[in-house]
């Protein structure tokens, strides 16, 4: 299923490049590692190949895919503020999904948010872990820097 070269995404983790697939003994068992480098967490992980699928890891979206989840980041507006555990709960099964559009709607409800009212600590954290995803998942896709995608993320309106 995935190759080495392959641009993946794992959730919570960000973006990257399966680097090498290899097979390493741990605990007396043999098994197969993908060895992904998600660059901007400057960062080295191996995750075992069978459990890629259980633990959300896919390719990362088409550059189309992405055109229309910019587009809808830009154009649709915040969802109902909910109450602060609900949003929260809300927020983050939506960045677990790992699920490229669900981050993005987090980013846009707490920048939404945070012009209305200072986000509290819990909420900036996720806003910021939101982002890093998000952004890693740009920067491969457009072959683009940091800042060229988070400049992306800015609310317009």
């Amino acid at each position: 299923m995935f190759q080495v070269g392959d641009k993946v995404f794992y959730p919570m983790n960000g973006a990257g490049i399966i680097k090498a697939i290899e097979q390493k003994e741990i605990l007396g068992e043999k098994q197969e590692y993908c060895v992904i480098t998600i660059p901007i967490n400057n960062m080295d992980v191996m995750i075992p190949l069978k459990k890629m699928d259980q633990l959300g890891v896919r390719s990362i979206v088409d550059p189309k895919t992405l055109n229309h989840i910019l587009f809808d980041f830009h154009h649709k507006k915040p969802n109902a503020f909910l109450p602060w555990k609900e949003r929260y709960n809300v927020n983050m099964q939506k960045i677990k999904t790992g699920s490229m559009h669900d981050s993005t709607e987090v980013i846009r409800d707490l920048l939404y948010r945070s012009m209305e009212k200072s986000l509290n600590s819990t909420e900036k954290q996720m806003l910021h872990q939101a982002q890093k995803n998000v952004i890693s998942e740009m920067i491969l896709i457009k072959d683009i820097t940091e800042n060229q995608a988070a400049e992306l993320l800015k609310l317009t309106s």
